[in-house]
């Protein structure tokens, strides 16, 4: 989206363990790797003499206060879409901007999602698409997996990976952006 929006940005992977702590929420988990992202990245840049805005996020999907990260394999993914199936779950996505040595805004966004009844061939069938492989809950609401859904209620975006509306909305109140964005 950023690149749609005429914002200029570069993509660096953080490479971290996402793993819930002990006693740890899944909003709560959700912030702190996001965090954890945006520090490990900072630091990066900072060591190589750049101090640009960093936005880092982590979106994971919730299911009765369990967590659904990306499968590990095809099993794995049947599974979790036949879990969700005629159910509603949480996506909660932890993100942050800022810079390093400056203002920084950490929040999470959720949004709620309901599936359609699935039949096990609709299962097999979007699992063989391969599409939610590498997405939490095994979806991906922006592509195929859209027939999934019979509801939402909340930022789409979100749902998508990153509340874009509200990150950009973030960026121009502290300056990332100008104040009249998209006007230049």
């Amino acid at each position: 989206m950023f690149q749609e929006m005429g914002i200029a940005f570069e993509v660096m992977p953080a490479d971290l363990d996402e793993r819930m702590l002990d006693g740890e929420t899944p909003v709560e988990f959700a912030v702190r790797a996001a965090k954890e992202k945006w520090l490990e990245v900072a630091t990066r840049l900072e060591r190589e003499g750049r101090t640009p805005w960093v936005v880092s996020a982590d979106t994971i999907v919730v299911l009765n206060d369990v967590v659904m990260t990306k499968p590990r394999d095809r099993k794995d993914a049947a599974r979790m879409l036949q879990e969700l199936s005629g159910r509603t779950h949480t996506v909660v996505t932890g993100w942050m901007v800022g810079r390093l040595r400056d203002k920084q805004v950490v929040r999470d966004t959720q949004t709620s999602v309901t599936f359609h009844e699935l039949t096990g061939e609709q299962i097999d069938g979007y699992v063989s698409t391969g599409e939610g492989m590498d997405k939490a809950g095994s979806y991906a609401i922006q592509e195929i997996g859209a027939f999934l859904v019979k509801r939402i209620e909340g930022d789409y975006f979100n749902v998508v990976g990153l509340p874009i509306s509200q990150v950009v909305r973030a960026l121009i109140e502290h300056g990332a952006l100008a104040s009249d964005f998209p006007g230049r």
